[in-house]
């Protein structure tokens, strides 16, 4: 059983930067694929990026392509999202997730989900 706990959440203002971290516990972390997922209120939880465990190959929505990135240290268990030029549309609730396997886009594909936390950005 994976536990996943994300934190670097907050308030930014549009254009401004924040780097989110997963710590991830009760498993061999290198297994796992990675990603984030945000969900905005009424909306759907929507895939943001991922990262895959051994070759570390990186997919992100379009959305975010130029403006994030994700990266994993198998060292510490932890995954990070950076996120830079951040717009107001931006603003969800984020969440990491792991897999046992390949990455994958769709929600109900992960095994494993942390609390998720808030990040908001003001224009």
């Amino acid at each position: 059983q994976v536990q996943l706990v994300e934190s670097g959440g907050g308030l930014v203002q549009a254009g401004g930067s924040l780097r989110l971290s997963c710590a991830a516990s009760g498993g061999t972390f290198s297994s796992y694929s990675m990603a984030w997922f945000r969900q905005a209120p009424g909306r759907e939880r929507e895939f943001v990026a991922g990262i895959s465990r051994s070759l570390g190959i990186i997919y992100l929505s379009d959305s975010v392509k130029g403006r994030f990135t994700i990266s994993r240290d198998n060292a510490k268990n932890t995954v990070y999202l950076q996120m830079n030029s951040l717009k107001p549309e931006d603003t969800a609730v984020y969440y990491c997730t792991a897999v046992a396997g390949l990455v994958k886009r769709r929600p109900d594909e992960y095994e494993y989900w942390g609390q998720g936390t808030q990040v908001t950005v003001s224009s």
